[in-house]
C-alpha cells in the first residue's frame, strides 16, 4: 500500500523559515497538528522529520465547534426575546446542590 504524501510550500513565521501543510493533513492528522519534533537532515534534498504526537480526547474539536454554535444560538434567542429569560435563583442552586448531593462525576 502506498504511504500518503503532502506537499509542503515555504513560509515566513515570524522571523523565522518554515514550511507550510496543507489543511488535508490537519484535517486527516489532528493529532499532529501541535506536535512537536525534530528534523534530521539525510542529505541535500531529503529530511526526516520524527513527530511526537499530542494527546488529544476524540472528537474534541467537533465538540468544540457544536458547544459555539449552541452558545450562538442561545445568545441571538437570548437577544430576541429578552422576556423568557428567567434569572437563576440562590433557590434553584440550592434545590440543584440537594439533588446531586452524594453523586460522584466522572472526569
Amino acid at each position: 500500500m502506498k504511504r500518503k504524501t503532502y506537499s509542503i510550500s515555504p513560509a515566513k513565521i515570524g522571523n523565522q523559515d518554515g514550511f507550510r501543510l496543507p489543511r488535508l493533513f490537519s484535517l486527516e492528522h489532528p493529532q499532529l497538528v501541535k506536535a512537536s519534533g525534530e528534523v534530521e537532515v539525510l542529505d541535500e534534498q531529503t529530511l526526516l522529520v520524527r513527530l511526537q504526537p499530542t494527546e488529544r480526547e476524540e472528537d474534541t474539536e467537533e465538540d468544540g465547534v457544536m458547544m459555539t454554535l449552541f452558545l450562538e444560538f442561545l445568545m441571538k434567542d437570548a437577544i430576541s426575546h429578552p422576556d423568557n429569560l428567567i434569572p437563576y435563583t440562590q433557590e434553584m442552586s440550592t434545590e440543584l446542590d440537594e439533588l446531586l448531593a452524594g453523586m460522584e462525576i466522572d472526569q
